[in-house]
């Protein structure tokens, strides 16, 4: 009988399983998971609902939702694309919504309802939970807690991205790429805590280099969150990293440009002349935040708008444009999961994902050096990479055309 073995029963892993289960039904397949119950994390994300995948509508090259495996996501999402994703799990009786943002969601908003469609996927093969392998031979043994070797004729690694799983694989000669932590929220220096609470739109950047990202902004009690700033720290992870989490943070507050910013600043002053400036603030801006940016200008909160001369319509214009903080760590809350790096895919046969150096050893997910921005996208990387494992693996076993 063809023994396989899955080292993590995460999304990849689980997914990866399943999908074994239905090309290659005859052979006898073993899942080890370290933690107490299969799919824990996958069970957390989205808050708990699982952003399934997305539409990638508004991504326009796929440099901007995978900032490393660009390259490699082109070949495995031709061979298992989001579409597929949605028509895998609709066809297993989970309803998916898309929201406006174009991430996908089950219709029950239960990321529970995923876990339990993969469970079912899996029958008929063996969970191990509990049951952390800590070293993996070169003749594809795995090294359990209770001191058995068991051997498999093909071993999937899907382990993820933290860094402390990468030692099972000390003595194989496989070139890691050092694993640091991705989509993570800034905390920043005191002035911008004041308002925590507030959301806006908006451009970040990290000034002097060439990273930046867009969208919605939150102001939080240790600093700044939202979708704008992880996808800021994914793009800058390793940079962030080299820099010890310490870095200067531009906020370019309505997105525009800066003729159409000071045009919108003009129209604002000339509707309301006779008006306090902190009285009214520009569409996309909380009367809260506007109040705290006039602030920083060093402007008077009784100013009219018709007393704001050349000079201190430069500085708002500035200011809206360039507002400058001071990122001074990450908060490395238990549900930012995400890490850039893990197996240098230098190493890893781009068509099957097996092990250049050691036959019938495989990887998916995150434990591969692909990763992305928040949005579905790191899950699909998981599924897309997971299935062309499960592909590869029935190719060499099996003859017979599924």
């Amino acid at each position: 009988m063809i023994r396989i073995g899955i080292i993590g029963c995460g999304a990849a892993g689980a997914f990866c399983g399943a999908n074994l289960r239905r090309m290659l039904p005859q052979a006898s397949l073993t899942l080890f998971e370290a933690a107490a119950r299969p799919m824990a994390k996958l069970a957390l994300t989205g808050g708990g609902r699982c952003n399934l995948t997305n539409s990638f509508a508004g991504i326009r090259s796929l440099g901007q939702a995978y900032p490393r495996g660009e390259k490699w996501m082109k070949g495995l999402l031709k061979g298992f694309s989001q579409e597929d994703t949605c028509r895998w799990f609709e066809e297993r009786g989970v309803r998916l919504v898309l929201q406006e943002d174009h991430c996908w969601f089950p219709a029950s908003q239960d990321a529970m309802e995923i876990v339990r469609t993969l469970l079912k996927g899996l029958e008929g093969a063996t969970i191990r939970t509990a049951c952390r392998v800590s070293r993996i031979g070169k003749d594809l043994s795995v090294e359990l807690p209770d001191g058995t070797r068991p051997r498999f004729d093909a071993l999937v690694v899907t382990t993820g991205g933290t860094p402390s799983r990468f030692s099972l694989l000390d003595g194989l000669d496989i070139p890691l790429i050092a694993p640091v932590p991705s989509l993570f929220t800034f905390t920043t220096d005191a002035p911008i805590r004041a308002l925590a609470g507030t959301v806006a739109e908006a451009s970040v950047s990290i000034p002097g280099t060439s990273f930046k990202a867009e969208g919605p902004l939150l102001v939080t009690d240790w600093g700044l969150s939202g979708p704008a700033i992880l996808r800021l720290s994914s793009y800058a992870a390793r940079y962030l990293a080299e820099k010890g989490w310490q870095a200067p943070l531009a906020i370019h507050w309505l997105g525009a440009s800066e003729q159409d910013t000071r045009s919108q600043l003009e129209t604002l002053l000339a509707a309301h002349p006779r008006k306090c400036l902190t009285s009214v603030h520009p569409e996309g801006l909380t009367a809260r935040l506007w109040e705290y940016l006039t602030a920083r200008c060093g402007l008077r909160p009784d100013l009219r708008c018709d007393q704001v001369g050349s000079t201190t319509r430069n500085k708002l214009t500035d200011r809206l444009l360039h507002d400058t903080y001071t990122i001074t760590g990450r908060n490395p809350f238990k549900e930012e999961f995400v890490t850039c790096g893990g197996v240098d895919t230098a190493a890893v046969d781009r068509a099957t994902l097996a092990c250049k150096t050691i036959p019938g050893l495989y990887f998916a997910g995150e434990v591969l050096d692909i990763d992305a921005i928040t949005g579905g996208f790191n899950l699909q990387a998981a599924w897309s990479s997971a299935y062309r494992v499960a592909e590869s693996i029935t190719r060499r076993f099996s003859t017979v055309p599924r």
